[in-house]
């Protein structure tokens, strides 16, 4: 792809029926869809679908030290991830404000990152300026692009064009054991509920493994798919749900590996650390993320960066909206933690309801504050 995000124009927009992305959003220059975008999501759920992400930013880390260095300057444990293995990372600002988020696998010596198209560039920046003395190599690892595979009968699909199939989550194998230059197909545990992989292929072959899935039975689909169905799993995306103040707890990326999150409590020495161990241990996030249901029958919708409201009083911030095609019109919002979750809000034009089921209600006591409290005789 261009190092330029928003002159890529993926060799898949020019397949029958395809409609391309937003020029203004962040899957520009990728299809937003086949002509069908709710079919295209029943398809990812009940059989599969394959997705063109190949506006996703790839570097490629080599390097003996290059999992020990990430680990230092990065909010996850990956100093020691195995070969084959994935996980989900931060980057944080000095504040603990999120700067970056990735997905990384470690294969055959080569640590692969994907993240944001406009993102990508200041984060190899960042990483290519702390290397200092570490056996550490980040480059751009244009050669390679993703695409997803979503849908119960993605890991026959995978097995039909000659590629093994993870069993677990962020667990990751050669696309072709042959070939090790040939690519990789990593296990994800969303955007849909089981079944969802990424697949990272060679970018000069992206038109031919695309035909090969579809050939094997994958249904074509856009960005507008994926979306729904990230948004449907409460997975927020760096620049749509989060904004300049985003801490990690606010947006439920806290946690390690195995627990699907990008923040490990039990690991220190990166940028922001102070902020996350605070909030765990002392305090809690001003705000949280959680699902709304709008009015499909207002006029218009609420967009990104658009105010949620109570009486006139902004309580939050929207983030990805979008229609689903079994729960209708849907959003990711950032509201404010006292907010109930039984408060009818306004989104823009449109009135909203929280998702009870994306509400979760923290009434743990931290135990950094259980501590002050005994000190002061509580």
């Amino acid at each position: 792809m261009s190092e330029t995000p928003g002159l890529y124009s993926s060799p898949v927009l020019a397949r029958p029926g395809a409609v391309a992305a937003p020029q203004d959003g962040p899957d520009r220059g990728t299809a937003w869809h086949y002509g069908d975008p709710l079919g295209e999501q029943h398809a990812a759920v009940t059989t599969a679908a394959v997705v063109d992400r190949s506006n996703r930013f790839v570097i490629a880390i080599t390097g003996e030290e290059r999992l020990t260095w990430l680990h230092t300057i990065s909010s996850q444990h990956v100093a020691t991830l195995a070969d084959g293995a994935s996980a989900e990372n931060l980057s944080l600002d000095v504040n603990g404000r999120v700067e970056h988020h990735m997905v990384m696998t470690d294969l055959g010596g080569t640590t692969w990152i994907d993240t944001e198209a406009d993102r990508g560039p200041d984060l190899l920046a960042f990483l290519s300026k702390m290397v200092f003395w570490s056996k550490a190599a980040p480059r751009r690892g244009s050669e390679r692009v993703v695409v997803a595979l979503l849908g119960p009968k993605a890991g026959s699909i995978l097995r039909a064009v000659g590629a093994e199939v993870p069993a677990m989550p962020y667990d990751a194998l050669p696309l072709d054991a042959a070939n090790p230059d040939a690519g990789l197909v990593r296990r994800m545990p969303w955007p849909t509920r089981t079944d969802s992989f990424d697949v990272l292929v060679p970018a000069d072959r992206l038109d031919e493994w695309w035909a090969k899935f579809v050939v094997a039975g994958a249904r074509e689909a856009g960005s507008w798919a994926f979306e729904a169905l990230r948004v449907e799993s409460g997975r927020p995306r760096l620049g749509l749900d989060t904004d300049d103040r985003t801490i990690p707890h606010e947006v439920g990326w806290i946690g390690g590996v195995t627990e699907f999150g990008a923040v490990h409590l039990e690991k220190g020495c990166y940028r922001g650390q102070e902020t996350v161990a605070r909030v765990h241990n002392l305090g809690k996030p001003p705000r949280r993320l959680v699902l709304l249901h709008l009015d499909g029958s207002a006029d218009g919708r609420p967009e990104t960066g658009d105010d949620v409201t109570v009486g006139g009083r902004s309580v939050g911030r929207i983030g990805t909206v979008v229609d689903h095609f079994e729960l209708g019109p849907i959003a990711l919002a950032q509201i404010k933690r006292a907010v109930p979750v039984e408060t009818t809000l306004d989104a823009g034009p449109c009135a909203a309801s929280i998702d009870p089921d994306s509400y979760v209600l923290d009434t743990a006591v931290q135990a950094g504050r259980a501590a002050v409290d005994r000190l002061r005789g509580r």
